[in-house]
């Protein structure tokens, strides 16, 4: 299924646990340190450096570009570090999550509060989805490094739905079909 992005709220609330997508548009990307900046901000009433309305922040580790080519590898980072996070940047708009690994159940029901997603993107995979990237630029936090906020154009990133807005956990429903009866 494709997916724009900034992501409609009909749209992450059309989505389920379980369905591929491929994200077509602008998606960010920001991990530990970034998240902390962003919040931060927010509590001293700052704007955050991008509009979070629909947005989709993607949990990436960066390598540097080769010449010619807007990023090096750009595969998931684990998501759970983000947690703490993750509610305060859903309540500002974020539609859209991406990384790898499973999620808080706080980050869960703020998921469903506030009516968004939660993808995975595959592990091992960085130099197939950096194909996908076509644009990359720094638009915060460049003193960060690798872990600066980056704006990114993507055409076909493929994920996949882990956590719906309606409390869907591909990861739970695997866990217990596999289960040992």
């Amino acid at each position: 299924m494709r997916v724009e992005a900034p992501i409609s709220n009909e749209v992450a609330a059309g989505l389920r646990a379980g369905d591929a997508v491929w994200i077509h548009g602008i998606i960010y990307v920001a991990r530990d340190a970034a998240h902390k900046r962003l919040v931060d901000a927010l509590g001293r009433g700052e704007a955050l450096p991008f509009d979070p309305l629909g947005a989709v922040i993607y949990y990436m580790g960066p390598s540097p570009a080769k010449p010619g080519q807007p990023i090096g590898s750009a595969g998931p980072t684990t998501s759970y570090r983000m947690d703490p996070y993750t509610p305060t940047l859903l309540a500002q708009g974020v539609k859209g999550l991406i990384g790898k690994g499973s999620r808080s159940e706080v980050v869960k029901k703020a998921l469903c509060e506030h009516q968004a997603v939660y993808f995975a993107a595959v592990g091992g995979a960085a130099a197939l989805i950096a194909k996908t990237v076509q644009e990359s630029e720094i638009i915060a936090y460049p003193d960060l490094g690798a872990e600066a906020v980056l704006r990114l154009k993507v055409a076909g990133f493929p994920a996949i739905v882990v956590n719906d807005a309606q409390g869907g956990d591909l990861y739970e429903a695997a866990r217990k079909e596999w289960a040992r009866k």
